[in-house]
């Protein structure tokens, strides 16, 4: 069996910039990609915190340390900036390999500046 995990998520990051005529993609800064381990053309899930557009796109890389997250082409009608978003990725693996399998899930600020990060997300209390 092959299952569909979620291998890295940036939560609640801040839209920066919405480049309606720039090739679409989203830009994010490097050090957040370099963190969450998601790659430059890999397919990225966003969910729009703020309206609840859900969508997917590629990654691009922006400069280092800039905080700059940017939603390019059509992707820039689902945002505004100052939206809060959540940047997912997907693996797929066996059954073995999700057994053993952590997530990188990376938490932001305001800025886009990384505050902590866990490969666990806490329990859903009744």
């Amino acid at each position: 069996m092959h299952l569909s995990l979620l291998k890295t998520k940036i939560h609640r990051a801040t839209v920066t910039h919405a480049e309606l005529n720039y090739e679409g993609s989203i830009a994010i800064d490097g050090l957040l990609l370099d963190a969450s381990g998601i790659r430059e053309f890999e397919q990225v899930h966003i969910w729009d915190v703020t309206n609840g557009a859900r969508f997917s796109t590629y990654a691009i890389r922006a400069d280092e340390g800039s905080g700059i997250i940017s939603l390019n082409g059509g992707a820039a009608r689902h945002v505004q900036i100052g939206d809060l978003i959540i940047i997912a990725a997907f693996a797929g693996m066996s059954e073995a390999e999700a057994d053993a399998f952590q997530p990188k899930l990376i938490y932001v600020d305001a800025a886009n500046r990384i505050t902590h990060t866990n490969s666990s997300i806490p329990k859903q209390a009744a």
